[in-house]
C-alpha cells in the first residue's frame, strides 16, 4: 500500500449501507504515529524534548531520561534538515502535496510547554528559510488536515467491508494475543457496560412516570455519570484489550466495581421507592411463618422475553411466587462452585422494560415447595483419556425440544449433537488445549500481553475427566471436570453445559448455556476451548467487528500460520458447511481460530512471562494468576435457522434480566394480599430493532451545534443546570442485507406509539450517531470514486404522513432527541 501510493482510500465498511457510511480512511505508514527519534547528529532520541514520562514519581530537579537536544542558535539548522528530509520521504507514499507528520508519541506532551518551547522555534525556522527547503509547515488539527486533502479534488480508491486485522509488525509478531489478555476485565468491563444500559432505561422510565418522585435527580445523574466514566476508560486502547500494566488494570477494576456499586444503589432506589414496598414496612414476625425474601427482576431490552433466572440461596427448599400470587415454575439444585449454597432457578416473562416482583419462600421440611423441583445428581466415575478417542458404543444422551446431545460414557465428554428439527447429526466434541509459550528473547519470538506466538501446535491440557449430570424439568445441568493429571485431587478445568428443559410459552430451547472455569494457569501457558466437529468448513471462520458485523475469516497459509489465523471474537463466531452452523455467542471477548477442518477454538485465559527489557521496564508481562468463568451460548442448526436467532441471542446474553434482591430471608409477619395488578407498561420493537440507548444525558448545550461551537470558542463560562428532560434514543437494525428473508427487511415503526408506555412524545429531533448535530444540517463531504457512486439518502427524518414514523434500514443506527409532553413533569 505504501510504495504504491494506496494509504488513503475510501472505505465502505458495511456491506448493507455501502456508500451511505462510507468514512475517507488515512492508514499511518512505516513511521507509524510516533515522530522519527533517530537524529544524526545526536545520541539522544531526537523530536522528544520532554524524555520518558516518570510516574507516579517525577525528578526534582525536572531532568527526564533520554531528553532530547534543545533547539538552539546550534541546533535548529540540523533538526530541520532532519525534520524536512523525514517529510519529504513520507510526502512520496501520499498522492497530494499535504502530509500528515504526526508530532509525538506514547506518553508525550506530559510536559507540554518544553515540547511547545522547542516545536515553535523550530517550525519558524522551516517557514523563514521555505525557499531552500522547498517545504512549509504549521499545526493543523485533523479536520483542517482532511479538508485540505478534500479541496485537492482527486478520484480515490473504494475499499469494501473487509478490515485490516490481523496486526502484525513482524513475520512472527502477530498482534493476535490482546484479543485474550485480562480475560476477568473484559468481562467485568461488560456486564459493566450492560448495568449501565439497563440503568439508564430505567432512569428514563422513572423521570418520566414519576417527575416529582423521591430519587434526586442530581445524585441519580451523578451515579450515572460515575459509571459513564468508568466504562468509557476502559475503553482506551491499553485498557479493555489487557495491555496494561497490573497497576492499571487494578485501576480499572477499582474504578468499575465502585460506580457499578453507585448505580446499583440507584437501581435499587428507582426499584423500590416510587413503590412503597411493603417489604419495608417494620412489624412484628410470627416465628412459626417460612422465611422469604423479595426479588425484582427487570428485562432491559425492548422486546417481550421469557428468561430462565438463576438466585443462589443458601436453603435446600424454595417456593417462587408471582406478585399475583401464583407459583412460577422452579427448580433447585445444589451449586457446582461451593457446598454452602444451591441454584433456585425459576421462569420470567417479561415486557420490554418491564419489571416484576418475585416471592421466595423457604420451605421447611419441603413442606408448601410442591412447585419447586428438587434435583438430584448423578455422578459419573473419572475416565484417563487417552490419545484415541472413545470408540462411541457407550453414549448417553440428554435431550431437550430442540436437541439430543450424546456424552461418550468412555470419556466422559461430548460426542455429538443432533438437531431435532432437520434430524441432522454433527459429532462434537469439546475440551481443553494449552499453547506453550517462549520466554526467553534469546531462544525465539515471545508470547506478551499483544503478541501471540507459538512454535508448536497445542497439546492436550488433561489426563483425566468426571462427570456430573443434574436432570430437571427447568434445565438439565451437566458439569464436566478436567484434571491436569489423573491423580490431583482438584480440577484444573470445567465446562458447566445448561440444556433448557421447559416446555412454557416463548422460552426457546435453541441455546446451551455453557459456563466455563479456567485456571489458574501454569506459566508460560495460554488455554483454549476446542470444538472440534464434523462440519466441512474448510477453515473458514466467521466472526464479529465490535458486535456490528460478522466478518468472514479464510485462513492464511504462509509463515506463522496459526497465530496469524487467530481473530476476536466480541460476541460471536460460527463454522458452518452447506448444512448446518456452529455459532458460538460470548459474554465477553475472546480471540478465536479455526485450525483445521471443522475445528473452532476459542482462546479463554493466558498467564505470560518473558525477558522482553521493553516488557519488563513497563511490567508488561502479563503474569495473570486468576481464574476466569467466561459464559457462551453455543447453537448449532441449519443455517438459515441462525441466522435469524444469532443476532438477537447475542443482545440477549449481553442485556440479560437485572435481578435484585430487595431484602434478606427474614420471616414475614403477616400474610401479603397479592397485588393483583399486572408489571409496568411495557415497550416493545419489532424483533429485528434493538433499542440500543435510552437514556438522559443531562447536555445542557444547544441543539444547534453551530451556536454550540460558538459557545465554546467564546471561552465563556456557559455552565448551567443538566437538562433532565432532554431524552437521547437510538435504535439499531440488526440483520444485514439478504441475511434472513423477512428481518432483513426495512422497519417502519412511528415513535410515539413504540413510546407512548413511557410518556406522550412531544418532539422528536433526529441527530447524527453522536447526537452532536442536527441530521438536517449535517452535511457531510462526498468523496470521488472511481465507481462514481452517489450516495442514496434512504433515511429521512419523517417516511410518512405522521412527523413521528421512521423507516430503518438493515444495519442502520437512527439517533433521536426525544422530548415528552411536559404533563409529564
Amino acid at each position: 500500500m505504501q510504495k504504491d501510493k494506496k494509504l488513503q482510500f475510501v472505505w465502505r465498511g458495511s456491506r448493507s449501507l455501502k456508500e451511505k457510511q462510507e468514512i475517507f480512511t488515512h492508514t499511518m505508514d512505516q513511521f507509524s504515529y510516533c515522530t522519527p527519534s533517530y537524529l544524526p547528529f545526536s545520541n539522544s532520541s531526537g523530536f522528544y524534548w520532554n524524555g520518558v514520562a516518570l510516574f507516579p514519581d517525577p525528578p526534582k530537579d525536572g531532568v527526564y531520561p533520554n531528553m532530547s537536544l534543545p533547539v538552539t542558535k546550534e541546533t535548529v539548522q540540523n533538526y530541520a534538515k532532519t525534520m524536512v528530509e523525514n517529510i519529504k520521504q513520507r510526502a512520496a507514499w501520499f498522492r497530494t502535496n499535504h502530509v500528515l507528520w504526526p508530532w509525538g508519541c506514547d506518553k508525550q506532551f506530559y510536559n507540554a510547554s518544553v515540547q511547545f518551547n522547542n516545536m515553535d522555534p523550530l517550525m519558524k525556522y522551516i517557514n523563514q528559510n521555505s525557499k531552500d527547503f522547498g517545504v512549509t509547515v504549521q499545526y493543523a488539527t485533523l479536520g483542517e488536515y482532511f479538508q485540505a486533502i478534500y479541496q485537492s479534488d482527486l478520484i480515490w480508491d473504494q475499499r469494501g467491508s473487509e478490515d485490516f486485522l490481523p496486526y502484525s509488525n513482524d513475520v512472527y509478531q502477530a498482534w493476535t494475543g490482546f484479543y485474550a489478555s485480562r480475560n476477568v476485565l473484559k468481562g467485568v468491563a461488560r456486564r459493566a457496560s450492560s448495568l449501565l444500559h439497563a440503568a439508564e432505561t430505567l432512569f428514563v422510565r422513572y423521570r418520566i412516570s414519576f417527575p416529582g418522585g423521591p430519587v434526586a435527580l442530581d445524585w441519580a445523574l451523578g451515579q450515572l455519570r460515575a459509571l459513564r466514566w468508568a466504562v468509557s476508560e476502559v475503553q482506551h486502547h491499553d485498557g479493555i484489550t489487557g495491555t496494561e500494566s497490573p497497576k492499571v488494570a487494578e485501576m480499572y477494576l477499582q474504578h468499575l466495581t465502585q460506580a457499578v456499586m453507585g448505580v446499583q444503589e440507584l437501581v435499587a432506589a428507582l426499584f423500590l421507592l416510587p413503590h412503597n414496598p411493603e417489604t419495608a414496612r417494620g412489624h412484628s414476625r410470627d416465628a412459626h411463618q417460612a422465611l422469604e425474601q423479595h426479588v425484582i427482576v427487570y428485562n432491559p431490552l425492548a422486546w417481550n422475553i421469557t428468561a430462565i433466572i438463576n438466585f443462589t440461596v443458601t436453603f435446600p427448599t424454595a417456593a417462587v411466587y408471582d406478585d399475583d400470587g401464583r407459583p412460577v415454575p422452579a427448580q433447585i439444585q445444589k451449586s457446582a462452585e461451593s457446598d454452602t449454597t444451591y441454584d433456585l432457578f425459576f421462569v420470567v416473562e417479561l415486557g420490554g422494560l418491564q419489571d416484576t416482583k418475585y416471592l421466595i419462600k423457604f420451605c421447611s421440611g419441603g413442606s408448601g415447595c410442591g412447585w419447586t423441583y428438587e434435583a438430584t445428581a448423578v455422578l459419573f466415575e473419572q475416565r484417563r483419556i487417552r490419545d484415541s478417542p472413545g470408540t462411541g458404543s457407550r453414549l448417553l444422551p440428554v435431550q431437550n425440544g430442540c436437541y439430543e446431545l450424546m456424552f461418550d460414557r468412555e470419556t466422559n465428554l461430548l460426542h455429538g449433537i443432533t438437531n431435532l428439527e432437520d434430524r441432522r447429526t454433527v459429532k462434537v466434541t469439546q475440551d481443553f488445549w494449552e499453547y506453550h509459550a517462549n520466554g526467553d528473547v534469546k531462544a525465539g519470538p515471545i508470547s506478551d500481553n499483544y503478541i501471540f506466538s507459538t512454535y508448536f501446535s497445542s497439546v492436550r491440557a488433561y489426563e483425566a475427566v468426571d462427570m456430573e449430570i443434574i436432570t430437571g424439568k427447568i434445565m438439565t445441568e451437566i458439569r464436566q471436570r478436567f484434571y491436569k493429571k489423573e491423580s490431583d485431587p482438584d480440577y484444573s478445568y470445567a465446562v458447566t453445559t445448561r440444556v433448557p428443559e421447559y416446555s412454557g410459552s416463548g422460552l426457546g430451547c435453541s441455546r446451551l448455556e455453557q459456563t466455563y472455569s479456567v485456571g489458574p494457569l501454569d506459566l508460560n501457558t495460554e488455554v483454549v476451548l476446542k470444538t472440534s466437529t464434523s462440519l466441512k468448513n474448510g477453515r473458514i471462520l466467521h466472526t464479529d467487528d465490535n458486535g456490528y458485523q460478522m466478518m468472514k475469516r479464510t485462513y492464511r497459509k504462509g509463515n506463522n500460520s496459526l497465530a496469524r489465523n487467530y481473530f476476536p471474537m466480541v460476541r460471536a463466531a460460527y463454522i458452518q458447511d452447506d448444512l448446518s452452523r456452529l455459532v458460538l455467542l460470548s459474554d465477553r471477548a475472546h480471540g478465536v481460530s479455526s485450525q483445521s477442518n471443522g475445528q473452532l477454538e476459542v482462546m479463554l485465559h493466558r498467564r505470560l512471562w518473558n525477558n522482553l527489557p521493553f516488557n519488563l521496564n513497563y511490567n508488561l508481562t502479563l503474569n495473570d494468576t486468576s481464574v476466569v468463568r467466561p459464559t457462551m451460548w453455543m447453537m448449532l442448526s441449519s443455517i438459515s435457522s441462525t441466522s435469524r436467532l444469532h443476532q438477537r441471542e447475542a443482545v440477549e446474553l449481553q442485556h440479560r434480566p437485572v435481578v435484585m434482591a430487595i431484602d434478606k430471608p427474614q420471616r414475614s409477619g403477616q400474610e401479603k394480599k397479592p397485588r393483583g395488578s399486572s408489571p409496568g407498561p411495557s415497550v416493545v420493537l419489532p424483533p429485528n430493532l434493538h433499542l440500543l440507548t435510552l437514556s438522559i444525558p443531562g447536555w445542557n448545550y444547544s441543539s444547534n451545534h453551530d451556536v454550540h461551537l460558538s459557545h465554546i470558542r467564546s471561552g465563556k463560562d456557559s455552565h448551567s443546570e443538566p437538562d433532565y428532560n432532554r431524552v437521547l434514543l437510538r435504535i439499531m437494525h440488526l440483520f444485514e442485507e439478504g441475511e434472513d428473508t423477512e428481518l432483513s427487511k426495512p422497519v417502519t415503526i412511528n415513535l410515539k406509539d413504540v413510546l407512548q408506555r413511557i410518556g406522550e412524545v412531544k418532539v422528536m429531533e433526529e441527530r447524527s450517531l453522536t447526537g452532536t448535530w442536527d441530521i438536517t444540517s449535517l452535511k457531510r463531504w462526498k468523496w470521488k470514486t472511481a465507481d462514481n457512486s452517489e450516495t442514496s439518502n434512504r433515511s429521512c427524518q419523517s417516511c410518512g404522513d405522521d412527523a413521528f414514523t421512521v423507516t430503518i434500514y438493515p444495519k442502520e443506527i437512527r439517533t433521536f432527541f426525544i422530548h415528552f409532553a411536559s404533563t409529564n413533569f
